[in-house]
């Protein structure tokens, strides 16, 4: 994943009715006015909530008859996920090292 399409994927996610729609989408292909339908915004609104998810290649979505199914796209997900996961490992070791500082204090203090 280069580094624009992670900042795209970022940024779609950085919104709280993106990432709900995401929610709902993960549950299953749903119409614009099915994923519309828990917001207190216009139809015009989520549109431009997924076309900014559909850019982040986030969801894609199809045309069967009348109907046009929206679908999660999990790989940028995972890409996230990989990315996240490299600073996972830092914060566990400051964990880790502030686990073995604290252990040290304790064991100075039952030594006095």
């Amino acid at each position: 994943m280069t580094t624009d399409q992670l900042s795209a994927t970022f940024a779609a996610l950085a919104d709280p009715t993106r990432r709900a729609i995401l929610a709902r989408l993960a549950t299953g292909e749903a119409s614009v006015n099915e994923l519309a339908e828990p917001f207190p915004v216009s139809l015009q609104a989520i549109s431009k909530h997924l076309k900014v998810l559909e850019r982040a290649g986030l969801i894609s979505r199809s045309r069967t008859a009348q109907w046009r199914p929206c679908r999660l796209e999990a790989g940028p997900l995972g890409d996230v996920s990989e990315w996240v996961e490299r600073y996972r490992r830092f914060w566990e070791g400051g964990f880790e090292r502030m686990e073995e500082h604290l252990a040290e204090l304790q064991k100075g203090e039952n030594d006095v």
